[in-house]
């Protein structure tokens, strides 16, 4: 493996580690009105608890996925965030406005203003989740480049059934993952609400899932090159998906949030590995290869270096913190909100 290749590699990674954590705190905070209860404190909050001590870790692994973008790969982050900045900022507008409500809810002091918050915490969870899946959709179906090799997205870009059905599709995945996760971290009482909200989106997910799939194969999807890669790839998102739904109807939380996280990882690995060696793909055919899109030998090297102790550092703390904060909510951790 070269190692312009390495590196395209755990740039996929941390995005899809990113997909993987922040998925489900996405997940949660669009899932919260409909896990409280409204006669304690702690049950009011059970989604925002399960994910409380994660959900700011959690963005380490997208600052982590910019950094080796802009150093490893600068030609492409020159096109590639420029022409999505619409897409970026609405998603950075959304994490923004999300921390803050999780935060600033419990000082509300009336009804009406926790429901103001409850509304922010919502919209703070839905709408990096449909953008990310915007951004999905467009680079799987393709972007439309100019000559100098920058391209520019508009409205007509996204309003495609394409691209909206991506959205659509990866919000609905990522709140039956942050299902999933709270089934794992909540009481038995929220745990068995939120698995019975799991089983029907994991049915909702499927059924639009359906439509980019049923697109790509008439010609109006995506515009992939490596097309046996990809329908492995799609039948193995496929197959999570139904692993998670069998294993939620059973009451297999474990496993459904173990399926879940595969499911989360798979539209990356598809982007990626559906048009190697491209990294962004033009819609009227050819695109930007690795080799165009990657920094020079040397500064690779030298980024090498600081990635063999940086990314160690990072699992590090993931594990800790998880094995520091594991059990359910309720039994050995207090309240976080």
């Amino acid at each position: 493996m070269s190692l312009e290749t390495l590196w395209l590699a755990l740039l996929g990674l941390l995005l899809a580690g990113y997909f993987v954590l922040g998925g489900y705190d996405y997940g949660a905070q669009m899932l919260h009105p409909f896990l409280g209860g409204r006669t304690k404190r702690t049950s009011r909050n059970a989604a925002l608890d399960a994910i409380a001590p994660f959900f700011l870790g959690n963005e380490v692994w997208l600052v982590a996925f910019t950094g080796v973008l802009f150093g490893a790969f600068p030609h492409l982050e020159g096109s590639l965030l420029s022409g999505l900045y619409p897409l970026v900022v609405a998603i950075l507008v959304g994490l923004v406005l999300g921390n803050a409500a999780i935060q600033l809810r419990g000082r509300a002091d009336s009804a009406l203003g926790r429901r103001w918050w409850d509304a922010l915490i919502v919209f703070g969870g839905a709408l990096p989740a449909v953008c990310w899946g915007l951004v999905l959709g467009l680079l799987l179906h393709g972007v439309p480049r100019r000559a100098d090799g920058s391209f520019h997205i508009g409205v007509g870009d996204v309003l495609t059934p394409f691209v909206l059905a991506c959205g659509l599709t990866t919000a609905l995945l990522f709140t039956t993952h942050g299902a999933a996760f709270v089934t794992l971290r909540s009481t038995p009482e929220v745990a068995l609400k939120a698995r019975h909200l799991g089983v029907a989106l994991l049915r909702a997910a499927g059924a639009v899932g359906c439509l980019p799939l049923l697109l790509t194969l008439f010609g109006a999807g995506a515009a992939l090159t490596n097309r046996a890669t990809s329908a492995v790839l799609a039948a193995l998102l496929a197959a999570a998906l139904g692993c998670a739904w069998w294993s939620l109807t059973r009451g297999h939380h474990v496993r459904a949030f173990a399926a879940t996280c595969c499911a989360t990882v798979l539209p990356v690995v598809l982007v990626g590995a559906g048009h190697y060696p491209y990294v962004l793909v033009d819609a009227a055919g050819g695109g930007m290869t690795i080799g165009h899109a990657v920094t020079d030998g040397v500064t690779l090297k030298i980024l090498t270096a600081f990635g063999v102790v940086l990314i160690p550092v990072i699992l590090a703390y993931q594990s800790w913190s998880w094995w520091a904060f594991r059990g359910r909510t309720g039994d050995r951790h207090p309240s976080y909100f």
